[in-house]
């Protein structure tokens, strides 16, 4: 009953650790038994130091990896984007600390397969160096930025293959684990049998023990070598919870912070990636503005050589409108009733320039006027319809413009009479304005491609611009964005 007390008791020697419980258990069999100390304790010391060099190159590799993926591209980063000079950075520091902890890691692998990866990542990285090296180059002879860029995305690949790389060591080190375990196993198995023939007792010892720690080593490994399969696939929400085993709780959190350093710095870079579309956005939409300054301005004054002052007042009105919508003082959201208001005035002036060719209406249903939408939007759909459309058509041209409410969103129509365009023409402008191109690039969809553009832009993608069309009977342009601006 002793001995049976002892076995069932061991789950609480040793605490947390496994070296602990190997120990714990080996001198509990010494001290009943006495017999074959030197093949437990010999056993115990093999195993042990196989699984600490294992979790040690897992946890370094996972390290390295970090500093492969983000580090070295984000030092260069700077460099090319002018941040700082090539000299003031510490990319040779980053590559020197990776290929110190490669070296290190490979003098503790005694895996031929481990040892080849690790030997394959060494010559990538030198490959890394030369193009580091190569950028440092361009730097100081004033390369154009395309080309640095160019070297910039291959420092990028071979970044992302030793990434790979040290990856599949990982895979490699936790199969070599589990190898190890399956040794402990038939170890345990075989001192267990040797047992049998000195005492029942501690035959059950023995099995209690290997069973004991077979739990405590196979399910925190399962779940890390799962964990890091996740985070390699880009499940950065992937956690794995602390197994409370000392030699695997370091390697477990380290896997955690990882994912969400990952996680941060993609986050981050989403941002600053939208907030530099976004200022490209405003540079393109100030382009669109000065022609239409000079010519207004041309009307004004031949309308004041004419001496038509009613005219000249009621287009300064409409052109001081107009402006005072645009800018609203740097606010990218107006209300529906704004933006409606600046479509009028923006038609009123071009009714009174192109009198004889130009009916116009604007109608809108329901209570639109205090909902919010980003400014904008309808006035070069507008300016598209008549210098693209009813300019090109020998007839008098109507252009009408409508808003309403449908469920949660708003939707908007700019209909005309113009030529319209042929089911190629059609085809081509839609492939133009949903393109991610050059905007120099555009033939003649200058307008519908920038709205189109800033559409996605303000409301994440959540934004419908639509293009329907008949050669010599006109164009539609509809618009649907959601009732609520969001959060941006």
């Amino acid at each position: 009953m002793n001995l049976l007390r002892a076995v069932i008791d061991l789950r609480h020697i040793g605490g947390n650790s496994i070296v602990k419980k190997l120990k714990s258990s080996y001198v509990v069999i010494i001290a009943v038994m006495l017999v074959i100390p030197a093949i437990t304790i010999a056993s115990s010391l093999v195993q042990s130091a196989s699984y600490d060099r294992i979790i040690r190159n897992v946890s370094a590799t996972n390290r390295l990896n970090l500093i492969v993926k983000s580090d070295i591209s984000n030092e260069l980063w700077d460099v090319v984007a002018g941040s700082k000079k090539f000299e003031e950075g510490s990319q040779y520091a980053i590559i020197q600390e990776i290929n110190s902890g490669l070296a290190e890691i490979m003098g503790r692998s005694g895996v031929p397969e481990s040892r080849k990866l690790l030997e394959v990542a060494t010559r990538a990285m030198e490959t890394l160096t030369s193009y580091v090296e190569r950028l440092g180059f361009q730097e100081q002879y004033r390369y154009p930025v395309s080309e640095n860029e160019k070297i910039l995305d291959e420092i990028r690949g071979v970044s992302a293959l030793v990434s790979d790389i040290l990856q599949e060591y990982i895979v490699l080190e936790i199969e070599t684990a589990d190898r190890t375990n399956e040794r402990i196993k038939a170890t345990v198995w075989f001192l267990a049998a040797m047992q049998v023939l000195t005492l029942l007792g501690v035959t059950l010892f023995a099995t209690f023990a290997e069973r004991s720690v077979a739990r405590s080593v196979n399910r925190p490994i399962k779940e890390l070598e799962t964990l890091s399969t996740r985070i390699a696939s880009g499940d950065l929400d992937a956690r794995a919870e602390a197994p409370n085993v000392t030699e695997l709780d370091n390697l477990t959190e380290n896997l955690n912070i990882m994912a969400a350093k990952i996680k941060e710095l993609l986050e981050e870079n989403v941002r600053e990636q939208r907030n530099l579309r976004k200022a490209e956005m405003k540079a393109l939409q100030a382009q669109i503005t000065p022609h239409f300054l000079y010519n207004t301005l041309d009307t004004i004054i031949w309308l004041a050589e004419a001496k038509r002052h009613d005219s000249v007042i009621d287009l300064t009105r409409a052109f001081s409108n107009f402006f005072r919508i645009s800018l609203s003082r740097g606010k990218e959201w107006i209300t529906v009733d704004e933006e409606i208001a600046h479509v009028r005035s923006y038609l009123t002036i071009q009714k009174i320039r192109y009198r004889d060719i130009l009916d116009y209406s604007v109608e809108t249903e329901g209570e639109l006027g205090a909902l919010p939408m980003l400014k904008l939007v309808l006035q070069p759909l507008v300016e598209n319809a008549l210098y693209h459309g009813i300019k090109h058509r020998r007839i008098r041209g109507v252009l009408a413009v409508r808003a309403w409410q449908d469920g949660r969103r708003l939707r908007f129509t700019v209909s005309d009479n113009g030529i319209g365009m042929t089911p190629d023409r059609l085809a081509d402008v839609r492939a133009q304005i949903d393109a991610e191109g050059d905007p120099d690039a555009l033939s003649g969809v200058y307008g519908l491609y920038n709205v189109n553009r800033r559409l996605q832009l303000y409301y994440n993608g959540d934004a419908e611009l639509s293009i329907t069309s008949r050669y010599n009977e006109g164009t539609t342009v509809s618009l649907s964005v959601p009732m609520e601006a969001p959060d941006v």
